[in-house]
């Protein structure tokens, strides 16, 4: 064991650097083939080092401080990804990458996280318990956030398409950073207590749910810190060289567009999909919804700000506004999240509808 615990911190601990010196070397060059799948290879060591070493800082930190950390960290990444990819494409007249990325990533964390940490904890644990009212403070903002930046838009009269005028847009995003520092302030600050992991006998919060191990020094959480911020820097640089390629991929598979932002999205939450199903293994549901909707309300909250206030950079129409198979799916992932969050407490069934509901948005993404 202890064996185990030094070999996983050694390739931890050098991940990150490899991963910055491969896309020193590959910057630049053509990626394909061979090239490629080294890229691809380094990514996934990069992502998966990323996990740990945001769990160190979150152990460090304790909650639900951690998943916060591990939430904006995946938004770094996707964000720096989308920005990077749209300016790489300058010439397009409007851009829908920003709306399919982040829509894809509120179905991904919403039902495919949800539902598999659900999943592997109630397999596990039959049913485990959360906090209902921190739970469902962070699904109606998660909500209203999805309502506001992907759903409006269509309804709108002032532009035309599936787009916000200018004044709109601003108050969008103005709007959703609102949001996202109250969550974050009622999460941390005000009722803190409700996002803590909860005791499986009583459902009371309880202040620590890793008491069975010493929390790192500061060295060791100031180095993982480091080393999380040097990760998340090679995973959006190792994504970006990626991007043609997944582009040039999924045209060639004759699928549609909006297939690369799932492919991001899926890309960038690898992270906490991780972290949340671990939680779940060790009967810390909260920990996993906290995760879930926080990448959730992260990724629309921030990503959509930022998008929004660098537009005039990319000279493209954003698009913004979802279909009516994407409202449909919103309004029914949402719903859904309602009725499992209400009991404060989860079963195998709840894991299998939301599981259900992200298989038809990738079937329906697909094949339109």
């Amino acid at each position: 064991m202890r064996f185990l615990t030094m070999l996983t911190r050694r390739w931890t601990t050098f991940a990150p650097i490899v991963a910055v010196v491969v896309l020193a070397v590959a910057w630049g060059l053509e990626i394909g083939g061979i090239i490629a799948t080294v890229v691809a290879a380094v990514l996934a060591l990069a992502v998966f080092s990323a996990v740990h070493h945001a769990e160190v800082v979150a152990h460090k930190v304790g909650e639900p401080f951690g998943s916060l950390v591990l939430a904006v960290a995946v938004t770094v990444i996707e964000v720096g990804l989308i920005v990077m990819l749209m300016l790489s494409a300058p010439d397009a007249a409007e851009s829908a990458l920003a709306r399919d990325t982040v829509f894809a990533a509120f179905i991904i964390t919403c039902n495919g996280i949800v539902g598999i940490s659900i999943l592997a904890g109630a397999l596990r644990f039959a049913t485990p318990r959360f906090n209902a009212e921190g739970t469902g403070a962070a699904l109606s903002t998660v909500a209203v956030l999805a309502t506001i930046c992907l759903i409006l838009p269509s309804v709108t009269e002032s532009a035309h398409g599936q787009v916000y005028t200018t004044s709109q847009l601003m108050f969008a995003a103005i709007a959703a950073l609102v949001l996202w520092g109250s969550y974050v302030f009622t999460q941390t600050v005000r009722h803190r207590d409700f996002f803590l992991p909860v005791d499986q006998a009583t459902g009371r919060p309880i202040d620590s749910a890793d008491t069975h191990a010493d929390p790192p020094t500061d060295r060791a959480a100031l180095t993982s810190l480091g080393l999380l911020l040097l990760a998340l820097i090679a995973v959006v640089g190792l994504a970006k060289l990626l991007g043609p390629t997944i582009e040039s991929g999924v045209a060639k598979a004759g699928m549609p567009q909006a297939v690369v932002g799932v492919v991001i999205a899926a890309l960038v939450l690898l992270p906490e999909s991780i972290a949340a199903v671990r939680a779940a293994m060790r009967n810390r549901m909260q920990v996993s919804l906290n995760l879930a909707y926080g990448s959730a309300m992260a990724s629309i909250g921030l990503t959509v700000p930022t998008i929004a206030f660098l537009s005039p950079l990319f000279d493209t129409k954003l698009v913004l506004g979802l279909d009516n198979t994407g409202i449909v799916l919103a309004v029914l992932t949402v719903l859904t999240g309602i009725l499992t969050v209400v009991p404060g407490r989860t079963t195998r069934l709840q894991g299998v509808v939301h599981l259900v509901i992200l298989g038809a948005y990738v079937v329906l993404t697909i094949t339109p």
